[in-house]
């Protein structure tokens, strides 16, 4: 069968190419893939090329499909799992797979599994670790963004405290306690805001940072004081730009006591220092953004982890049970990480997209891959529909929606939308 697919080369070189795929194997399947949301991470991998610890050495002669974050269809199943997967079932995968210690994974490592392709070929690794997860939304879009969810459920439960004369970690968050998101009006910040309000374990008080009143204004529009109190969670949104003191101030919200847990959204030494500045006894700082700079440090007070626990915590990606955790609360309609989709297009805008990633404002770029389309801001469609009915209709549907993306939305571009 044949596919399109953006394959990686080298270093910057990203090639959009219809090619053959192999026949199955019976220990694989056969899919097609519906949307795939554009990480950062596929970028810091085509800017690296071969010196990216998850592509391999000889990624020039056989090249591999990018993306991760991907949703799609079961199209034919190998022998050894026609007993657990069916043809039509729908399908998210687990990219970080783990596989005999390898770092190998789907949208890094391999020749014919991407997200930013029309159909793939499952190898049997991910089936045997259990990393391909029946999806049942409405919405393939939601299961493009249970990958980038599940990071953010792994990155609540790898935080951590403890209590006076025991060496025994208790995992998650401090229920009831204080939380801050720093930098936190950003995609990833929204969908860890949502977490907080609507998980299973909570804190008290939550207190979002930014340095941007337009972006706190949106994310209070979409996660609201409102329905945070309905939960039980304080939440307050708060631009530490204007303030000569933003630690002191932040302490203040606690009565001088500091956070519980605070999670740092960007790779700013600055920022770093003020969680560490801000944490209260036994609290944690979690490291969440991904710098680019591997010699990226900051300063943090040892004199607090020595005499008051603090401590520091991070991870890179989710595992299996943090994805499914995620794909059940979108099921049950408990979180809604469309607030993190910004732009949306086709698989014809993924290499440009993800070359210039870092450039381009907003927050997650989503792509339906068997269309063709430029990727395009949501809040252009209104301009765009001037002239375009395709983006008036969509102006219409995601207005209707508080201005996010949405099924409504889906169902209709994959129904009039350019086939690529």
């Amino acid at each position: 069968m044949k596919t399109k697919a953006v394959r990686l080369y080298g270093v910057n070189d990203l090639r959009l190419e219809e090619f053959d795929l192999p026949a199955i194997k019976e220990d694989e399947i056969l899919a097609h893939v519906i949307s795939d949301s554009i990480c950062m991470s596929t970028y810091k991998a085509a800017s690296q090329g071969k010196n990216h610890k998850r592509v391999p050495d000889d990624v020039a002669e056989h090249p591999v499909i990018v993306g991760h974050e991907f949703c799609g269809e079961i199209v034919e199943v190998g022998a050894k799992w026609q007993s657990k997967f069916k043809v039509g079932d729908r399908f998210v995968i687990q990219p970080a797979l783990n596989y005999k210690g390898s770092l190998a994974a789907p949208g890094y490592s391999y020749q014919y599994v991407g997200g930013a392709a029309t159909y793939v070929v499952l190898p049997h690794e991910v089936m045997e670790m259990d990393c391909l997860f029946p999806y049942n939304g409405d919405a393939f879009f939601y299961g493009s963004l249970s990958e980038p969810m599940s990071c953010i459920v792994g990155g609540y439960h790898a935080c951590y405290h403890t209590r006076n004369g025991s060496y025994v970690h208790d995992m998650g968050i401090h229920e009831g306690g204080c939380a801050a998101i720093l930098a936190g009006a950003g995609p990833m910040g929204l969908g860890a805001i949502d977490y907080a309000i609507h998980g299973d374990r909570r804190p008290s008080m939550l207190v979002v940072t930014d340095l941007d009143d337009a972006r706190l204004a949106r994310a209070a529009e979409i996660l609201t004081v409102e329905d945070a109190a309905k939960n039980g969670v304080k939440l307050l949104y708060v631009n530490t730009g204007k303030m000569e003191n933003p630690a002191e101030y932040l302490l203040s919200l606690t009565d001088g006591k500091g956070f519980d847990d605070v999670f740092v959204f960007a790779p700013v030494a600055p920022v770093v220092e003020q969680g560490d500045a801000i944490l209260g006894r036994d609290g944690g700082l979690n490291f969440f953004a991904g710098p680019t700079n591997t010699a990226f440090s900051a300063k943090f007070n040892f004199y607090n982890v020595h005499y008051a626990s603090t401590h520091i915590v991070g991870t890179s990606g989710g595992n299996s049970a943090d994805m499914l955790e995620s794909i059940a609360l979108m099921e049950k309609g408990r979180i809604n990480p469309a607030a993190m989709i910004t732009h949306v297009g086709g698989l014809d805008s993924v290499v440009e997209t993800t070359l210039n990633l870092p450039h381009i404002p907003g927050g997650k770029k989503l792509t339906y891959t068997n269309i063709s389309m430029p990727m395009t801001a949501i809040a252009d469609f209104e301009k765009l529909g001037e002239t375009d009915p395709l983006f008036r209709e969509l102006d219409r549907i995601v207005k209707a929606n508080n201005g996010l993306w949405c099924a409504e939305a889906e169902h209709y571009l994959l129904a009039h939308a350019k086939a690529i």
